[in-house]
């Protein structure tokens, strides 16, 4: 099988590795082309993912079209805010083959999870969605690690998750699209939330209130989509908020905690070496869209209102706590 992954951050890597490994036939875009010729020369994406070698038959390519010639099935795994355009310079060579979304994220401009993105973009239906606890550096070192594919078509999520499979990558297939996908996209804005109580020392006890609140906020949204409790408790829930917001892996608890320290945006990205974190343009696109529909987001908001409307950090930490 000749499988496409578009994206080459770590997460796209690490899934291109994996499959690559498992036999498939792998060809992995880079939007830009010197990171395409480091990866074929070097076998090894050293900006995003240092250290990992890359198998031979994981081939690079800047070329959209190169990079999807006869390919069964497209992993997209850009950040949020490029997934449209990036589906734009797909559309001219696309054959019908399944789509997997890797990236955890709600379009500020439209408030469409990314699957609904897809469906825009290419008008299929074959669309599956990856989601979970899975931090590329450990994935990426075959520690274990349990994931969800959830598709509409029950056919479409057994081959991706067949596709995925390993004895280190344990996959569960769910038919709950859209509670995958906001527990994917909610989790992130608590990650910043308890970033900033660790920039702040302000313990673990505080750091658990936060997360119980941002688990209601998970539920309340994803019950005003119609997700499934089952899944909010699950694996692309419960799961994936522990592991983001506790781990030293996450890129949204990294923000939270240099916001903490009074450091720029454009500082943290710096540090951050070309890696995005999908929690600021998922808090603009959720509070709007809570706001708008009259749903309670406390979190949500003091974050939108630290982020955007540059309220001190601390009174929004005292704020929120006087809330729990």
């Amino acid at each position: 099988m000749k499988i496409s992954i578009i994206g080459a951050g770590s997460w796209g890597t690490t899934l291109a590795i994996l499959l690559a490994e498992k036999g498939f036939d792998v060809k992995l875009w880079c939007r830009r082309k010197e990171l395409a010729r480091e990866i074929e020369s070097k076998k090894e994406n050293r900006q995003y993912l240092p250290g990992i070698k890359i198998p031979k038959n994981l081939t690079a390519e800047n070329s959209m079209k190169d990079a999807l010639e006869n390919s069964e099935i497209i992993f997209n795994a850009v950040p949020s805010e490029f997934v449209r355009s990036t589906l734009k310079n797909i559309r001219p060579y696309y054959n019908k083959q399944i789509v997997v979304s890797a990236t955890k994220g709600i379009e500020h401009s439209t408030s469409k999870r990314m699957s609904q993105v897809i469906e825009d973009e290419l008008e299929t239906s074959k669309i599956a969605v990856l989601s979970g606890p899975n931090h590329a550096e450990e994935v990426s070192r075959k520690m274990p690690t349990a994931s969800v594919v959830a598709s509409n078509d029950k056919k479409t999520g057994k081959i991706v998750s067949d596709c995925l499979a390993t004895p280190y990558f344990k996959v569960y297939q769910l038919n709950d699209v859209v509670g995958v996908e906001i527990c994917g996209a909610l989790k992130n804005i608590t990650a910043m939330a308890t970033g900033v109580c660790d920039g702040l020392g302000m313990g673990d006890n505080a750091k658990a209130s936060i997360i119980t609140l941002g688990l209601m906020e998970m539920n309340n949204f994803g019950r005003h989509f119609g997700a499934k409790r089952g899944t909010v408790y699950g694996i692309a829930g419960v799961g994936d908020l522990i592991a983001t917001c506790m781990s030293r892996h996450s890129r949204n608890r990294f923000i939270g905690e240099q916001f903490a320290k009074n450091k720029s945006m454009e500082d943290i990205r710096k540090e951050m070496h070309g890696m995005v974190a999908e929690g600021i343009p998922t808090t603009k696109a959720v509070y709007e869209y809570s706001s708008k529909h009259n749903i309670e987001m406390p979190l949500t908001r003091q974050a939108y209102e630290v982020i955007f409307e540059g309220k001190n950090i601390k009174q929004a930490m005292k704020d929120l706590l006087e809330i729990i």
